[in-house]
């Protein structure tokens, strides 16, 4: 199965593949995260990305602790954040 490559989220169906600039499905990133050519929280450093991911998981009563440690370990290995520290 493939995951959005910014936030790891499943790629099930074209419904959850973002969009390129000419309106084509990304192969890489969720709609969540990449719409139009374009991140959608362009800018976010991946310690933000980790901050946003575990105030959603909390939403969804997953305790912040092991939302956060699975964020440290998955998003590092993705795409959008492959060798970056921060």
């Amino acid at each position: 199965m493939n995951i959005c490559q910014s936030c790891s989220m499943p790629l099930r169906e074209d419904k959850d593949h973002g969009t390129n600039a000419d309106g084509s499905r990304s192969r890489d990133y969720c709609h969540f995260c990449y719409l139009n050519g374009k991140f959608t929280d362009e800018g976010i450093s991946m310690d933000q990305k980790i901050e946003k991911m575990v105030g959603l998981a909390r939403t969804m009563n997953i305790p912040e602790e092991n939302a956060r440690q699975m964020a440290r370990s998955i998003l590092p290995t993705l795409k959008r954040w492959k060798g970056n520290n921060k």
